[in-house]
């Protein structure tokens, strides 16, 4: 078994609500389809799954209820209240980059509680409020924004030490950096460069995270089923899968894993 490998089980005397709950907060008018893959991605990974926008965005709220029935939409009126509910709180799918954003980024990292920062969030953090328990998924762009150094392994290290926090570089080949230690995430293709792949990763990230301490540990395991889903899909399709597909392919990817 590799050595951060870890698949969450739920236990046999368990119940609802007890094998991870997470928060989604993102959307916009923009972009509304990426808080809904990151949905889909986490739905066969946890219990619950909540989402949360703003009023302003009625639309992404609509389209997320369209998208699946898995996932319970809350009313901005009531996000704090499950913002203190859920295991895990996943930010930044989709959200447009402006003070709102930055103002919610900081509330969720002050709560000093598992969270998941990508996409918009990334370029509106302060790194000053990352903390042990914060994972980031960055690409190279957004690495460059949120800690102002070139993406590089070196510089993973540095800033995961730095600033106490857990980075998942996105790449060719990924790398997980905690606590100044390197790990490298092998596999994957080409077809999995297309828009709404790192939401997919950071859903299921979420989910995982919700039932396991180890920042590092979620995030490997996020990585390797995100890339073996991609292979798989290639094996049938080649390069012409999406993103969707990739988020229904997960489950499938996971289960080899689970004897590994």
């Amino acid at each position: 078994m590799r050595p951060l490998l870890c698949l969450p089980r739920p236990k046999k005397e368990s119940h609802k609500g007890q094998n991870g709950v997470i928060l989604i907060i993102g959307g916009s008018k923009t972009y509304h389809g990426a808080p809904i893959l990151a949905a889909l991605a986490a739905r066969r990974f946890c219990d619950i799954v909540y989402f949360s926008s703003t009023e302003e965005n009625n639309s992404v709220l609509k389209a997320m209820k369209i998208s699946t029935p898995n996932v319970i939409c809350i009313p901005e009126s009531l996000r704090n209240k499950y913002l203190e509910k859920a295991d895990c709180i996943i930010i930044g799918n989709g959200m447009d980059i402006n003070s709102a954003t930055r103002s919610l980024v900081s509330a969720v990292l002050k709560m000093k509680k598992k969270c998941v920062i990508d996409a918009a969030a990334l370029r509106a953090i302060n790194p000053k409020l990352l903390h042990p328990l914060a994972i980031l998924t960055p690409h190279a762009l957004e690495f460059k924004s949120a800690f102002g150094m070139i993406a590089n392994e070196r510089n993973a290290a540095l800033a995961s030490k730095k600033y106490s926090c857990t980075i998942l570089l996105k790449a060719r080949e990924d790398i997980v950096a905690s606590n100044g230690k390197i790990v490298h995430v092998h596999g994957g293709n080409a077809g999995m460069t297309k828009g709404g792949t790192g939401d997919v990763l950071a859903g299921l990230l979420a989910a995982l995270y919700s039932q396991n301490d180890s920042p590092s540990s979620a995030a490997y395991t996020a990585s390797l089923i995100n890339k073996r889903a991609g292979e798989n899909l290639f094996k049938r399709l080649k390069y012409s899968f999406s993103s969707e597909e990739l988020a229904e392919e997960l489950a499938a990817a996971a289960y080899p894993l689970y004897k590994a």
